[in-house]
């Protein structure tokens, strides 16, 4: 698939197909990852590929976020349908954490995190031209005390973001840009 294509089919998927994803494509997908750019070139990112019974755990951590983010939607049937997909993360057959070295320095902390987060972004588009489908989520991290006993997550690591990794089961409609021909967003200054 051809760069600019890739940019423009990304989506977030919320419904995954239980169909396992290859090691093969698994490998070119973390080869892009480590591709990105990174401060002082420390390619500092880390990430957790998670599934089975840690899956389950962080569905059942994610799902009471859910309830407690949704309790007063008065849409019932939207609120189900997002603390069940909070619960099962789509049904996606596995879950890929994005983590960065924690630090007390703010510059190095935003360094980190930026670079990690190129890692991700490079992630998520491999993924997608590979035909699989992910979602960058940062709801899950609320219950980061959770999150570090069922991930075995030291205090030395902090956590960027969780994305579901699996083929989609739907196609997911281009959402609206807000400024789709980036007219308001990027200035020109000499």
């Amino acid at each position: 698939m051809e760069f600019y294509d890739v940019v423009h089919r990304r989506r977030a998927v919320r419904r995954y197909r239980s169909d396992p994803v290859p090691k093969e494509a698994l490998a070119r997908i973390f080869d892009a990852a480590n591709w990105a750019p990174s401060g002082m070139n420390k390619q500092q990112w880390e990430f957790l590929v998670v599934s089975g019974g840690k899956l389950a755990q962080m569905g059942d951590s994610y799902g009471k976020i859910a309830e407690g983010y949704t309790a007063s939607w008065d849409d019932d049937k939207e609120r189900q349908r997002f603390i069940n997909f909070a619960k099962s993360f789509g049904g996606a057959p596995m879950l890929v954490v994005a983590l960065a070295p924690a630090s007390s320095n703010p510059a190095m902390r935003k360094m980190h995190l930026e670079s990690v987060s190129a890692a991700l972004e490079n992630l998520l588009l491999a993924a997608c031209a590979e035909g699989l489908g992910t979602c960058w989520m940062t709801g899950p991290l609320n219950d980061e005390p959770a999150l570090r006993r069922i991930l075995e997550v030291p205090e030395e690591k902090e956590f960027v973001a969780v994305t579901p990794l699996g083929y989609p089961a739907q196609e997911a409609p281009p959402p609206p840009r807000v400024d789709p021909d980036m007219s308001v967003k990027v200035r020109y200054l000499d």
